[in-house]
């Protein structure tokens, strides 16, 4: 895998070392990333995904010194060292070096990540996860922190440990949130539901521009609470996220799904907005 890593205003081949063992992001998790991908030359909501990055640092309580523009142009310093059309993850990322319990908001540093890592291709198969996301008085659920990925590990280990490849995650009253690693639609006698944002998940960057362009396209989508059932019944299931952008799910439990026409319609139009200069 070829990496490169933007630090210090320099580019670094391969994995630097960055954090020590007495930095506060290393022993009490002050650390925060985003996702971006670039892809047979598009760069879809970079932006986007710079904004969040700047605003979760925010809410950690950390003081980022680069605005999202100026990440942007970093990103974009490192997606232009490789070919055109390689297949990329762009992972823009702020910490603290310093602190108590609470971050010290003065030593906060940058750090921005681009490297290889091919889009997946076909479909994934899901289970229902007994963990549960937590609600935003339990966890920092408005910022893309790091601390909030060994919950969405554990549920991943529960799917391969059962036979799956993700997972389906509720959260604590036991509404469908999303999937452990994207967000969720599904599909039903031709209307589009998501689990709404109630603050246990991240309001997606992809989700978002999903939502947007099947609305355009003359789709119903409907953002509203979602019970497992729901999921369990629908005609078809897909995920919408950075890693992966659109992908189907192709197998819930014990039920096998298609990979239907709303799903392929929605990346249809996802990879039409992603080549527009999106």
């Amino acid at each position: 895998m070829t990496a490169w890593t933007y630090i210090d205003g320099r580019w670094h081949e391969g994995n630097p070392l960055v954090l020590g063992p007495m930095h506060h992001a290393t022993w009490l998790s002050s650390i925060i990333f985003d996702g971006a991908r670039a892809f047979e030359g598009a760069t879809p909501d970079l932006d986007r995904h710079c904004a969040r990055a700047v605003r979760s640092a925010e809410n950690m309580g950390m003081k980022p010194m680069l605005s999202a523009g100026e990440i942007e142009a970093i990103a974009r310093e490192g997606v232009a060292k490789f070919p055109k059309d390689a297949e990329l993850y762009i992972r823009p990322m702020f910490f603290a070096e310093g602190g108590w319990i609470d971050p010290d908001p003065a030593t906060t540093r940058f750090m921005c990540s681009v490297y290889d890592s091919p889009l997946p291709k076909g479909g994934f198969s899901a289970c229902v996860s007994t963990f549960r996301r937590p609600s935003p008085e339990n966890a920092p659920t408005d910022a893309k922190a790091s601390c909030l990925y060994p919950l969405a590990g554990r549920m991943m280990l529960e799917a391969k440990n059962r036979g799956f490849e993700n997972a389906i995650a509720r959260d604590m009253i036991g509404n469908v949130a999303e999937f452990a690693t994207a967000n969720l639609f599904f599909a039903k006698d031709g209307v589009v539901h998501t689990p709404i944002l109630n603050g246990t998940f991240l309001p997606g960057v992809t989700r978002y521009r999903v939502i947007d362009l099947l609305r355009k396209a003359g789709y119903q989508v409907e953002e509203r609470a979602v019970r497992l059932q729901e999921v369990m019944e629908a005609d078809e299931v897909f995920s919408s996220g950075n890693y992966a952008k659109v992908q189907p799910c192709t197998r819930i439990e014990d039920r096998n799904l298609q990979a239907g026409p709303i799903y392929k319609r929605a990346r249809e139009l996802y990879w039409e907005f992603a080549h527009k200069g999106g």
